[in-house]
């Protein structure tokens, strides 16, 4: 199994959006999911770095600028959707994430404690 590193920038950019309001807390994450299309238009757009700060980790052994080296997306590349987080922590306590998975559960404490 690979270890992940923790992508401390995609962490940020989530709380920044989160503290902005950018959140989708109601569509499930199996319809929000971005696209493969939708990942290479956002590369188009913003580049590499714009693409990896939508995922909370980095597989350090695949390659530089391709897909497979950011794992865990937690939105849309719009907004930080509320179940991807959930399904994020779940997928990264399975798995012995155990780092990526507190960031998980912190965004998801966070977003949950703006809303009310």
């Amino acid at each position: 199994m690979p270890t992940y590193e923790l992508n401390e920038d995609a962490v940020t950019q989530a709380r920044k959006l989160i503290e902005d309001g950018a959140v989708d807390d109601t569509t499930e994450w199996s319809d929000a999911a971005p696209s493969a299309d939708d990942g290479n238009r956002e590369i188009e757009q913003r580049g590499w770095p714009g693409y990896a700060s939508w995922h909370l980790a980095v597989d350090p052994d695949a390659g530089e600028e391709t897909k497979k080296r950011y794992r865990f997306p937690y939105g849309d590349f719009r907004k930080v959707n509320r179940a991807a987080l959930i399904h994020g922590k779940q997928r990264a306590a399975q798995n012995d994430h155990g780092q990526i998975e507190e960031a998980f559960d912190e965004l998801l404490q966070r977003l949950d404690a703006k809303r009310s």
